[in-house]
């Protein structure tokens, strides 16, 4: 029996089942997403490599315009602090007219990336120190864990692959190169910008379609990783609905409450009909309040007992009617008025209330 239980516990410690809304949500924040960094990667260079094909002209016009002031200008100028700084300021600017257009479409390419993955996830939760990070066992296992083979297996394969497509760029363009001594320098750096360009966008293609494979594996282990036991289940359910222990407690504390407005409410009563040993129903007419007499308080047994007591403390009238009090306790609700059904069994008992008090 002991090992049936031991046995129990195991597996319902063993992390089987899915990972929980909850769970999702808890991971998301603190930033544990399945994002593959090469899908990242091979966007952002495709991208990068793309707009240069639309921005390499405007590029060249500038380097080239750079170079020729620079040979043609700037190397006749004195060198004086003057002539440094007005040099140093005009290649800064137009070197910055080149490069900023190509770092604005990196950033959003970067983001978009990223979004195209994770959606939009903003958390410093990465960020913060943990000493578990430094652990050097831990560190340890992870340089010979599954995950670290398969790290280098992938980046084996970016190797050989991204290697491979470059070489067949330079290969079917090698006769191309082998003319650039008969050409001038204009057309030889067009031909290299051309040959870098299009190894750029082979490249990230073999990257992108090695990243998708990348992506599968990444969304398998964080699912793995993300798995909960049946207890952990349990517990998050637990703690979602609230422990039952102090969920009863907190109701019982409700209930104390409600009983004690309730009692507090018998003294406003203009009667209190019983059946003597187990129903007492406190009836209240007023008509700034409602059109019928309403009950303010009902009770069975002890409660029962409890409201007689307090509307004899009170002198509140005490009427015996044993139909009219059980009949009342099933159909009618605190603070409700009472059905029409029973209009003229409680105008009754009012109508002798108010005489008896009028004779008082």
């Amino acid at each position: 029996m002991l090992e049936l239980s031991l046995d129990l516990q195991f597996f319902s410690g063993e992390k089987t089942e899915k990972a929980t809304t909850k769970k999702r949500q808890d991971s998301r924040k603190k930033g544990q997403v399945a994002k593959s960094q090469d899908v990242n990667t091979a966007i952002l260079l495709f991208i990068m490599f793309m707009f240069f094909i639309f921005i390499g002209g405007f590029m060249q016009e500038i380097f080239m315009g750079l170079y020729e002031k620079t040979f043609v200008e700037y190397i006749h100028w004195d060198l004086t602090e003057e002539n440094v700084e007005k040099v140093l300021l005009e290649s800064t600017i137009e070197i910055t007219k080149a490069i900023a257009p190509v770092m604005a479409v990196a950033v959003i390419a970067g983001f978009a990336a990223n979004y195209l993955q994770i959606g939009f996830l903003f958390t410093t939760e990465p960020l913060k120190f943990d000493l578990k990070k430094m652990d050097p066992i831990k560190g340890a296992k992870k340089i010979f864990s599954v995950r670290a083979i398969v790290e280098l297996f992938k980046s084996l394969l970016k190797i050989t692959v991204i290697g491979a497509v470059t070489f067949a760029v330079l290969w079917i363009n090698k006769d191309e190169m082998m003319m650039l001594s008969l050409k001038d320098v204009g057309h030889s750096l067009s031909f290299f910008a051309q040959i870098t360009v299009t190894m750029g966008i082979a490249a990230s293609i073999a990257l992108l379609c090695i990243s998708v494979i990348d992506y599968v594996y990444q969304k398998y282990d964080y699912e793995k990783n993300i798995r909960m036991s049946k207890q952990d289940i349990r517990d998050e359910h637990k703690n979602i609905e609230g422990d039952p222990l102090i969920k009863s407690k907190i109701k019982e504390k409700q209930r104390q409450m409600a009983m004690r407005r309730m009692m507090n409410d018998v003294p406003k009563a203009d009667v209190v009909i019983t059946n003597p040993t187990h129903y007492s129903i406190a009836i209240r007419y007023s008509e700034d309040k409602y059109e019928a007499p309403y009950v303010v308080a009902k009770g069975v047994d002890y409660v029962a007992f409890k409201i007689r007591e307090i509307a004899k403390h009170h002198e509140v009238m005490i009427v015996e009617n044993r139909t009219l009090a059980r009949s009342l306790y099933d159909k009618v609700e605190i603070g409700e008025i009472i059905p029409e059904d029973f209009y003229q069994a409680v105008a009754e008992v009012l109508a002798y209330v108010y005489r008896l008090q009028n004779k008082a």
